[in-house]
C-alpha cells in the first residue's frame, strides 16, 4: 500500500469542512459534533501549533509573514498579493493537519473544519467525496459575520489605517473565496452558498445532509 493510500484509509473517519471565511465553520461544525457525537479537530486551534512545527525550509511565506510588521501585511501590499502570498492559504502546514488528524485516538468519526481546508489538498485524501463540503460565503455574510465578531477588526486594529486594513482583508477573503469556488468546481466536489437568508440550523441541515448524517 503506498503512503497516499494509508493517508486515505486512515482519514476514514474525517467530516471536512473547508470555505471562504466568516462562513460559519466553526459554528457549524460544534453543532454537528454536539448532535451527532463526533469529534470535534478546527484547524484555527491548531495554527500556533503548526507555525511553531514549522520551518523556514517547509514554510517559506510563513516565514516572510512573521518577519512582517502589520502594516506591511495588509496595509503596503495589495489584497492579491496579500492572497497570493498568504502561507495557509498556499497549503503550508497541511501535512501538520494530516498528520494531527491521523495521531488521534481511536474513537467517534471526527469532523475537522477551517478555511485551511483546500480542496485540492482535501480532495486526494478522500475516499468518500460526501465526506466533505465547502462553505462559500457572499460578501454581504463575511461582512456582517466580522461586523458582529469583530475578529478582522482585531487584525486591522493593529495596523496605522484599520479602515484600510479592514477593507483589504475584506477584499481578499472575497477573491479567496472565489478562488473557492473555482477550485471546488473544477474538481466536482460538493459546495453550499451562505447568505444572509439562511439560519445556523437551516445551514447545519444543509451540511448534514451533504455528509448523509
Amino acid at each position: 500500500m503506498r503512503a497516499g493510500d494509508e493517508a486515505v484509509a486512515g482519514l476514514r473517519r474525517v467530516y471536512w469542512i473547508g470555505g471562504g471565511s466568516g462562513a460559519g465553520k466553526s459554528s457549524i461544525a460544534r453543532r454537528l459534533a454536539g448532535e451527532h457525537g463526533l469529534r470535534l479537530y478546527s484547524t484555527d486551534g491548531a495554527m500556533a501549533d503548526h507555525a511553531r512545527r514549522s520551518t523556514p525550509q517547509d514554510s517559506p511565506y510563513l516565514s516572510e509573514f512573521l518577519a512582517m510588521d502589520a502594516d506591511e501585511r495588509w496595509l503596503r501590499r495589495s489584497p492579491a498579493t496579500m492572497l497570493d502570498t498568504f502561507h495557509w492559504y498556499r497549503g503550508e502546514g497541511f501535512a501538520l493537519i494530516v498528520e494531527d488528524l491521523l495521531r488521534l485516538p481511536a474513537g467517534p468519526d471526527v469532523v475537522a473544519e477551517g478555511f485551511r481546508l483546500l480542496p485540492g489538498l482535501v480532495a486526494p485524501l478522500l475516499a468518500d467525496p460526501r465526506r466533505a463540503v465547502w462553505l462559500l460565503p457572499t460578501p454581504g455574510f463575511r461582512r456582517a459575520a466580522f461586523t458582529s465578531r469583530g475578529t478582522l477588526w482585531n487584525i486591522a486594529g493593529a495596523t496605522s489605517d484599520p479602515p484600510a486594513a479592514l477593507a483589504n482583508l475584506l477584499e481578499r477573503d472575497g477573491m479567496f473565496t472565489d478562488v473557492l469556488t473555482a477550485e471546488t468546481g473544477r474538481l466536482r466536489l460538493p459546495t453550499v452558498r451562505v447568505d444572509s437568508t439562511m439560519s445556523e440550523q437551516q445551514l447545519a441541515g444543509r451540511v448534514a445532509a451533504a455528509f448523509g448524517l
